[in-house]
């Protein structure tokens, strides 16, 4: 009889493949799985009796801003309660590497991200080691930001760089890259990055094609210019000859609204010659910091952090508007700077980019808010309940492939988000039928229903509704992921 360290049973093994799942065992030795199916024969130290859940490979966050959190909060409660194992982080042109303290406060919201400059590093060697030295409940890879890259190079940012800045920049990201980062992120829309030309990200997008790195963008426009700003991303990727990822694509605001049909018939387009593929996350509301001029576009704002009023964070915009006598955009005037959550989706947009196949998922939570947006606690549990389960958009199955092997393929995580004899032990146990998010507006931080257990190279991070306080994640290097 063959023993293992543990051994799952009776589980419904949904391999993350998008095959339907099959009843069996799984068994784990050290860090990797060894075995999977009829294990009858064998024993294992722990056994863990699995009867009605399912067992899924550990999710991976497509897109998160974890960077400081995985320093900070290392068992990391919000995305270890909803299942996740490894998260992608450098999102949106913020990273935490490489920036100089001497810099400065960094620019909004790079400096809420960095907690207002006092984290950062000189390289992403020196993060990566960071990392090391006092890891995670979760794994992580990163993406170099842009505006960070911008930062350490000029001395403003409403303008192009200059010919010797890119070259500064590009020399920066080359060695970030062979640091073991995975791509560059951008962020064209926020105020750092605005006023770089296409030719800009072109060129720096170059640096990536000898390490097969990846291009990530939050686009220059998700509202009006949505289409726009898709061909925009589309030349960038062809011009650099890099595969693109469209981050939480949205079609934002009223006018826009039901959009999405042409924006995704643009995606199928390029990807007749090009690599695109996207990640979205399942809410009618997005996040990001409060911008006076943006909220009068949507149905409703609430604030989820204000450094002149902190007492704001988790109110209602129009109710502190009204307390404060005046309009919206005066009240976001004056609690800015700050967050807020922005309802200005569409629940047909939400569904139909949710359902497309080449749709990754990814949180985009701010878990380190006062008042976060709930995504932050409850997207993956809001997709496998919700949107596979209740309302019918996909099945389980293929619900997971979207968080876990898809996802592991465009980031190129070698043996994660699968379950196969010799993949990473990145595991969670769920019941399928009592999977939910939990969280709402109101109170968004709540751990979500129905994770039983959560494993992280082989050790098991969540149980019972709480950490285990191990923390066994790995800062997860390009071509060592």
């Amino acid at each position: 009889m063959s023993r293992h360290d543990v051994i799952f049973r009776a589980v419904t093994l949904i391999d993350g493949t998008g095959a339907p799942g099959r009843d069996g065992d799984l068994a784990v030795d050290g860090d990797r799985i060894v075995a999977l199916g009829d294990l009858a024969g064998a024993s294992g130290t722990m056994e863990i009796d699995g009867s009605g859940l399912a067992l899924a490979p550990g999710f991976i966050d497509a897109h998160c801003h974890d960077d400081l959190p995985l320093l900070r909060n290392p068992l990391l409660e919000a995305k270890v309660s909803q299942g996740v194992t490894t998260v992608v982080n450098g999102n949106c042109g913020f990273s935490l590497a490489p920036m100089s303290a001497g810099r400065g406060r960094p620019p909004a919201p790079l400096d809420a991200l960095t907690g207002n400059g006092r984290y950062v590093f000189e390289s992403f060697a020196d993060y990566f080691a960071a990392l090391d030295a006092a890891p995670a409940a979760v794994n992580s890879v990163c993406l170099v930001g842009h505006s960070a890259l911008r930062h350490q190079t000029m001395d403003s940012f409403d303008r192009p760089a200059t010919d010797a800045e890119i070259a500064a920049m590009a020399a920066l990201l080359r060695q970030a890259m062979q640091d073991g980062a995975i791509g560059l992120s951008t962020g064209l829309f926020y105020p750092p990055a605005h006023a770089a030309p296409t030719t800009e990200v072109i060129e720096l997008s170059r640096v990536l094609t000898p390490f097969g790195g990846v291009y990530v963008t939050h686009m220059r426009d998700e509202t009006d210019g949505v289409a726009d700003s898709l061909a925009e991303t589309f030349a960038i990727g062809r011009g650099a000859g890099v595969a693109v990822i469209v981050s939480h694509h949205k079609c934002a605001g009223r006018a826009n609204h039901g959009r999405s049909t042409e924006t995704l018939a643009l995606i199928d387009d390029a990807r007749r010659d090009q690599t695109v593929w996207l990640d979205a996350y399942p809410y009618t509301a997005g996040s990001t910091f409060l911008q006076p001029g943006r909220v009068d576009n949507s149905a409703r704002v609430i604030v989820t952090r204000s450094e002149p009023m902190p007492e704001a964070a988790g109110r209602d915009l129009d109710d502190l508007a009204r307390e404060f006598g005046c309009t919206r955009q005066e009240a976001a005037e004056r609690l800015a700077p700050g967050g807020a959550v922005y309802f200005d989706m569409d629940e047909a947009d939400v569904r139909r980019i949710l359902a497309y196949e080449h749709t990754m998922i990814g949180s985009d939570g701010i878990v380190g808010e006062p008042h976060p947006h709930p995504r932050a606690w409850g997207t993956f549990p809001r997709v496998l309940g919700h949107y596979s389960r209740d309302v019918g958009l996909f099945p389980l199955e293929e619900a997971v492939r979207r968080m876990t092997s898809l996802t592991a393929g465009r980031f190129g995580l070698t043996d994660r988000g699968v379950l196969r004899p010799g993949a990473w032990a990145d595991l969670v146990l769920f019941d399928p039928a009592a999977i939910a998010d939990v969280g709402d507006y109101a109170r968004p931080a709540q751990p979500a229903a129905g994770i039983d257990q959560v494993w992280t190279n082989g050790r098991c991070v969540w149980r019972g509704g709480r950490s285990t306080g191990e923390r066994p994640g790995r800062a997860l290097r390009r071509g060592q992921a």
